[in-house]
């Protein structure tokens, strides 16, 4: 089973690369919207196929989930990086999301993006996209899921600007790729911190020790990571980004609405659920409360005067 779950992880950078560097060398292969397509939809649809498998034949007393490692990263004194994941309950049903609404958008763009000069880099991006959230959701340390963070953000600039020749489009990229490099310092900051106090970067070891933190602890590394959430999620006062976003193909502002990037931030806390449990990140769950119902409120009360649904959809 770990050498099948592998494939979901490398499926989707295959697919980028095979379209990404064959599109780039072919002018011929660009053409073939059918075989780029067909290519693309099936370097996502496996992933999915093999996701809702492993789910529907999870053990139900396995609390621990089924952990593969790909190759070994960095060693560094205490610090030893791997590429290594886990597919456990949360992130296999958060994988089935992905994968699976991932999929349905790369058969709509097929269709939404006929003639289009970039369609292979399309393409190749949104496959690069879905590898990077499957890095994000399925990582087993923060390491590796940081990776995926980053890549999904890098991957959204490039998807919003994809039509970089518009002014609108352009100017989108660049306001979400800012919005998002805040909050990443915000979560950088609480790696450091966490590996201080733990020694570890692994989930598994943050999780165990938890009760184990002082509460001033726990308050500033959930506080720090609520912070990287809120521009990943669009919550103020990192929302800004998302309503721009909308000047993107309608394929991006659904892969970015349903299946990924404005998901990954409260995964990502319901992933360091231990830690927010302890009494200092209670405190900073009464926050995430108050900023999300005040995002919520002042989202609706602006989409009431909006026309186009793109823009409705976006605060909603």
């Amino acid at each position: 089973m770990e050498a099948i779950l592998r494939w979901v992880i490398l499926l989707p950078l295959l697919g980028s690369a095979i379209i990404g560097l064959w599109g780039f060398l072919s002018p011929a292969f660009r053409k073939q919207e059918k075989l780029i397509g067909t290519l693309g939809t099936l370097a996502v649809a496996i992933p999915f196929g093999i996701v809702l498998y492993a789910f529907m034949n999870y053990p139900a007393d396995s609390t621990e989930g089924i952990s593969t490692s790909i190759m070994s990263w960095m060693q560094v004194g205490s610090l030893d990086i791997r590429f290594s994941y886990n597919f456990d309950q949360l992130s296999l049903l958060m994988g089935m999301i992905v994968t699976g609404v991932g999929s349905l958008i790369h058969l709509y763009s097929i269709g939404y993006m006929h003639g289009d000069k970039g369609f292979y880099r399309f393409f190749a991006y949104l496959n690069l996209f879905i590898f990077a959230m499957n890095n994000l959701i399925l990582g087993d340390n923060m390491v590796v899921m940081f990776l995926g963070w980053e890549g999904v953000g890098l991957c959204s600039y490039l998807l919003i600007g994809f039509w970089y020749e518009e002014m609108a489009n352009a100017k989108a990229a660049q306001k979400a790729f800012i919005a998002n490099r805040i909050g990443d310092f915000a979560m950088i900051v609480a790696m450091f911190l966490v590996f201080h106090h733990v020694g570890s970067l692994n989930f598994a070891d943050i999780n165990s020790t938890a009760t184990a933190l002082s509460d001033q602890t726990a308050f500033w590394i959930c506080l720090l990571v609520f912070i990287a959430a809120t521009g990943k999620s669009a919550q103020i006062p990192l929302f800004v980004w998302l309503p721009d976003a909308m000047a993107g193909p309608t394929p991006v502002s659904a892969l970015i609405h349903a299946a990924t990037m404005v998901t990954s931030g409260i995964y990502l806390i319901a992933r360091l659920s231990p830690v927010f449990s302890t009494p200092g990140g209670e405190e900073v769950l009464v926050i995430i409360l108050l900023v999300a119902a005040a995002t919520s409120l002042i989202a609706a009360l602006i989409a009431i005067a909006q026309n186009d649904i793109k823009k409705v959809l976006a605060y909603s």
